[in-house]
């Protein structure tokens, strides 16, 4: 059962949602305190067992309904949004919500993405949501006939989670915005799709380098190796007769090579895939805005920081864009798995803001001519992040001169400014991994990454079943509430807007880690 919220009805969070793999077949149906089970199967080498998410929203900030002709706020977004539960969707509709938003446009805009070109592969259109030549939506290994959805908009925080037990993946997303929500809206409809086409892309792109590589050898595409266990326990055999039986030591090292190229190429694709679906919706957003700027000249200050967190079977792929955070618990080699002491924090992302010492460096080695690249702790006195989407004022002359009077920019010398350039890692999880923190930046501003790690690791070994996310961010109300010399009724009573001064907009994501301490309820927490 889930803690108790203590906070009163003007403080409550804007989003509290959790998710419990089913480790079992069983049949849908109401249970008591609030839980609804879901039907379902957890392949064997998943790697997570449960996700709890929260957000707490300090800025006062308006519904997006206006970009992209409202399409965004008023027809896709309603079928993202499910602030506090997951909800089954159908993972590959007939219409996609990116054909949606395109179709929409047409009438104001030639095409959503004709915005000039980045760097990708031949088969790949960049004025286009979809490839040349797109696979069918029933392949790649993110497909699946339906997946469970939750999140929403705390502030100009946007969350979201997207969960296929069948196919043991989980995708977490924070699109923490900035001067407006737009930007982190547009992500929320856009990024994931992306991300999914790029991966079909991939998997197109994978078959016909094996099917050209090795000569019917091996006949099976690299993804699907990559799938197997590290130990490379469940090799494939060639076919008989390909190789002499006196030279099995020989066969079997090429067959582990075969596995161990084929895992890492696919893991690089992988990343390719992350950055192409990244700068795909940063140009689409960027021409958006230079086709509604002369309405809206606000829409090129906004911005957002991205953080995606894709776990796929025993992979865990991060990449950020600004100062949210992914922080690993796992515990120290040879310890028990059980004692407080253990567990250490790993942070699986970088920090780009003008505190990070490496990206300052950075930024001012970008801007050699530019004396005021950095001032008064901030990239051209506006931003303490070096790396986000949108805020094109900082990256096009044209975008900085929509801007009227002390708004704008003096002496935009060598832009862009800002990078959208972002830090990818991919962690393979193993037995002593505990769980994962996925936090905007307003979570850091009062926990170092140790002390979230030992709430929530204490949280969980008290409450097995309930939900560290929501108790993490109930913590730091205390710790806000305190500084401020407030209980933490008096603090949730002040009004957002107001209250941004004793704490930013919170969004945190907490997923537990380790087939072992699988649990047999597929639930939604309300």
């Amino acid at each position: 059962m889930l803690g108790e919220n203590t906070l009163n009805p003007e403080g409550e969070f804007k989003i509290s949602f959790g998710y419990e793999c089913n480790a079992h077949d069983g049949c849908s149906c109401l249970v008591p305190n609030g839980f609804e089970s879901l039907p379902g199967k957890i392949p064997r080498n998943s790697s997570f067992s449960r996700l709890s998410g929260a957000a707490l929203s300090a800025n006062a900030t308006l519904a997006n309904t206006n970009i992209c002709n409202g399409v965004i706020g008023a027809e896709i977004l309603p079928s993202w949004d499910s602030p506090n539960s997951f909800r089954r969707i159908p993972s590959s509709p007939t219409l996609s919500r990116l054909d949606v938003l395109s179709s929409s446009l047409q009438s104001s805009m030639s095409n959503l993405s004709c915005s000039p070109p980045t760097p990708s592969p031949p088969e790949y259109d960049s004025c286009s949501f979809r490839s040349m030549s797109a696979p069918s939506r029933n392949e790649g290994f993110l497909n699946a006939m339906e997946v469970q959805v939750a999140g929403g908009a705390a502030g100009e925080d946007r969350v979201q989670a997207v969960c296929s037990e069948e196919n043991g993946w989980l995708f977490c997303a924070i699109y923490d915005g900035f001067n407006g929500r737009d930007a982190a809206d547009f992500l929320a409809v856009t990024l994931y799709e992306n991300i999914i086409h790029q991966t079909r892309l991939l998997d197109c792109e994978l078959k016909q380098d094996v099917t050209g590589d090795v000569n019917g050898f091996y006949p099976h595409s690299p993804f699907q190796h990559a799938f197997k266990e590290a130990d490379n326990s469940h090799v494939e055999k060639p076919p008989a007769g390909t190789l002499d039986e006196n030279n099995s030591s020989i066969k079997k090292s090429i067959n582990n090579a075969l596995v161990h190229d084929s895992s890492n190429s696919f893991r690089q694709g992988m990343l390719d895939s992350l950055q192409r679906a990244l700068s795909q919706a940063e140009n689409d957003f960027l021409f958006m805005v230079e086709q509604e700027m002369e309405d809206r000249p606000d829409l090129v200050s906004v911005g957002s920081c991205v953080l995606v967190s894709l776990l796929h079977r025993m992979d865990l792929y991060t990449l950020n864009l600004g100062d949210s955070r992914a922080v690993l618990a796992t515990y120290d080699e040879g310890s028990d798995m059980k004692g407080f002491g253990r567990l250490k924090a790993i942070q699986l992302t970088d920090s780009h803001t003008v505190d990070n010492e490496l990206e300052r460096i950075r930024v001012l080695s970008d801007h050699p001519e530019d004396p005021t690249v950095i001032a008064g702790g901030k990239v051209k006195g506006k931003l303490k992040v070096t790396r986000a989407m949108g805020v094109g004022y900082l990256k096009k002359k044209n975008l900085n001169d929509a801007l009227m009077g002390i708004l704008r920019v003096r002496n935009l010398i060598s832009p862009p400014y800002i990078s959208t350039e972002p830090s990818l890692s991919v962690h393979r999880i193993s037995k002593s991994d505990h769980f994962v923190i996925v936090g905007s930046d307003g979570l850091f501003d009062f926990f170092s990454n140790d002390e979230a790690v030992k709430l929530v690791h204490s949280y969980i070994m008290s409450n097995p079943n309930g939900d560290p996310a929501k108790f993490l961010l109930e913590q730091l109300v205390g710790r806000a509430a305190d500084c401020a010399g407030f209980s933490m009724e008096e603090l949730m009573n002040i009004p957002a807007g107001r209250r941004r001064k004793y704490h930013d907009d919170v969004t945190v994501m907490v997923i537990i880690l380790g087939i072992n301490q699988r649990t047999s309820k597929a639930s939604t927490w309300v």
